[in-house]
């Protein structure tokens, strides 16, 4: 599982790393802790270390600019956090909002995460011909807010009140 959140030098999220990656890289000297679990401590023969929650890097890391964050099935339930958009309930598929038999695409704007049983209630209509109104509409996160929104619920309210938080 990942969940501790790696920060550039500059401060902006980066990625997210298991914690014994993050654990290696501040052993490394190659990060700093920014936020540690409360009360929790990783202790060797010589040595004592809090948790990582976040971790910035030492140095600062290029990254190449990305406009876009992918498109994926799992993308979309993860910026939904699982709850269908039309009765929020627990999401296990994804509905486009135009159907694709009528030219609505794999984006973000068309699709939300849904439950199976208004998935198949819905069927191959838009919103409006099935009566199923959006509990709120799709959006299209940026890279920097797919990569928090992946964080565990738990992890993101944990994070530093400083670092910017997506809407959930």
């Amino acid at each position: 599982m990942r969940d501790t959140l790696v920060l550039n030098a500059s401060f902006e999220p980066l990625s997210t790393v298991t914690l014994n990656r993050a654990v290696v890289l501040v052993l490394q000297d190659k990060a700093v802790v920014e936020q540690a679990h409360p009360g929790l401590r990783v202790r060797a023969a010589s040595m004592e270390l809090p948790l990582p929650r976040v971790i910035r890097l030492s140095r600062y890391v290029r990254v190449p600019f990305r406009r876009r964050a992918p498109w994926s099935r799992r993308g979309v339930l993860v910026r939904d956090r699982h709850k269908c958009a039309y009765c929020g309930r627990r999401a296990t598929t994804v509905d486009h909002v135009i159907p694709r038999s009528r030219g609505g695409g794999d984006t973000w704007l068309n699709t939300v995460a849904c439950c199976a049983e208004d998935n198949h209630r819905k069927a191959d209509r838009t919103p409006e011909q099935a009566g199923m109104p959006l509990l709120r509409m799709p959006f299209e996160p940026s890279p920097a807010d797919a990569m928090l929104l992946s964080l565990a619920r738990a992890d993101l309210l944990a994070l530093p009140k400083w670092l910017e938080q997506p809407a959930a």
